[in-house]
């Protein structure tokens, strides 16, 4: 997976004070190996975070830089950092990295990961100074086996160097670092799932409270970050505050910048690192070069498959956080999908809901019961043998299965691009419904109560 450009992207040289996340990328999409990491000034942030810096400080200064999660929930760094516990006699903490990205069209953390792994080691040393965390664990989704390959060879490199270990860069700080694959489920997204896979269990998510920063990995104080996160924390610590916020575009309230992409029937599918604040209209045109010829965009997905469908005239939104919901949906990954005009909706959806509903954990009924549920539901209408009051169901469902009705946040990313769909292209649903007189009698259809 090699970064690629197209338009001013070409124009534009990767460099230190504007791209901290890819300006040491090498051209032919190699790894850079430690040697060459430290050559373009790598491990600099986190000798001066040992040598410069109290533990404190690194804390108050990712906070001040307004870094958020680059996981899709957006929860900012610095203020997750400080729910970890104070007391000094809490001497067994954990940091762990969420690398199980499973999301789908999302590929950003894959490229860091195989290109760059001192990157995200380096972040997470850092990390681990501010938080005194003693050990860390990069859970890998398992399908990504070079990029399993690249970190541990980079562990290896970083332990032979002194740099994780016992008594770094002689600080008297110690933290070991290891690399866990997982066994390959959506819902090890969720932290507490995760930890509970971590830990060899079951990957349900957990009850909250206690949060992890409480009560985590076998019970101790645990901090969970993405991998796009821990990598901004070096830039941050090595160049300060105001230079990081400088990066974001003017109205954004999302700080630094942010791996964004698109994928679809668009001329050059890709991933770059932008600034927060530029409109999808630049990413889509100017970076993807608009859809390919013979091909027309008739919605996309800014985030990933769990975020909602927007039409062209929504182009023009700014792609942080706040700009994505004032058109209705979320930033999600940042990883925008093109839907072309040969797509049928209702295929899509069906697609989409099999994923999400094969990969709900079980644990609560909205989830277990009712993806499986609208999946029936959209194969018959696929099918042309949807029934009168269908869709009123499906959108029942996403009612039922939204925010804060279910004990995580799968189900309700999962109804979010049904709903979505429901809005825009009703027509396209409704002409998979039976004539009437085809019908099933309504004693032998599924009852919604409320829908």
């Amino acid at each position: 997976m090699t970064l690629t450009s197209f338009g001013p992207a070409n124009r534009i040289k990767r460099s230190a004070e504007t791209h901290p996340l890819t300006w040491r990328l090498r051209d032919d999409g190699e790894a850079v190996w430690l040697d060459e990491y430290q050559a373009k000034n790598g491990y600099a942030a986190a000798r001066k975070a040992f040598a410069d810096m109290a533990q404190d400080d690194i804390v108050q200064t990712v906070k001040d830089s307004g870094l958020k999660g680059r996981g899709g929930a957006g929860f900012p760094t610095g203020v997750k950092w400080g729910l970890m516990p104070k007391d000094e006699s809490i001497n067994i903490r954990y940091l762990l990295c969420n690398a199980d990205e499973m999301e789908p069209n999302t590929w950003k953390d894959r490229m860091l990961m195989e290109q760059l792994p001192h990157l995200l080691i380096e972040g997470m040393l850092i990390s681990a100074r501010a938080l005194k965390t003693y050990r860390g664990y990069i859970f890998l989704r398992g399908e990504y086996t070079t990029a399993a390959k690249h970190l541990n060879r980079a562990v290896e490199e970083a332990k032979a160097a002194g740099l994780l270990g016992k008594n770094i860069l002689g600080s008297g700080f110690d933290f070991e670092l290891f690399v866990h694959t997982g066994a390959g489920r959506y819902i090890c997204g969720e932290e507490t799932a995760l930890i509970n896979s971590l830990e060899g269990r079951r990957a349900n998510p957990r009850s909250k409270p206690p949060f992890p920063a409480a009560v985590g990995v076998w019970g101790k104080p645990t901090c969970v970050n993405n991998v796009e996160t821990l990598c901004n924390v070096p830039a941050i610590i090595a160049d300060g505050v105001d230079w990081y916020k400088s990066l974001a575009r003017v109205g954004s309230e999302d700080m630094g910048t942010k791996l964004m992409g698109f994928s679809g029937k668009v001329k050059n599918p890709g991933l770059w690192e932008l600034p927060f604040g530029v409109t999808a209209r630049e990413l889509f045109e100017d970076y993807a070069g608009g859809m390919r010829d013979g091909y027309k965009l008739k919605a996309w997905q800014p985030g990933g498959a769990g975020t909602g469908f927007l039409l062209p005239e929504h182009l023009d939104a700014q792609m942080y956080a706040g700009g994505i919901a004032k058109v209705g949906t979320r930033m999600g990954t940042g990883l925008a999908m093109a839907v072309d005009d040969s797509v049928n909706m209702v295929s899509l959806l069906r697609n989409m809901e099999q994923f999400f509903a094969r990969e709900s954990c079980g644990f609560c009924t909205p989830c277990r019961d009712g993806l499986p549920w609208s999946v029936k539901l959209l194969m018959a209408i696929e099918n042309g043998q949807g029934q009168p009051g269908d869709i009123e169901t499906l959108l029942g469902l996403v009612g039922f299965l939204g925010p804060g009705k279910t004990f995580c946040a799968h189900a309700p990313g999962a109804v979010e691009p049904l709903g979505s769909a429901i809005k825009y292209f009703r027509h396209e649903f409704e002409a998979g419904i039976a004539p009437v007189s085809a019908a099933v009698p309504p004693l032998a259809r599924p009852i919604v109560v409320g829908a």
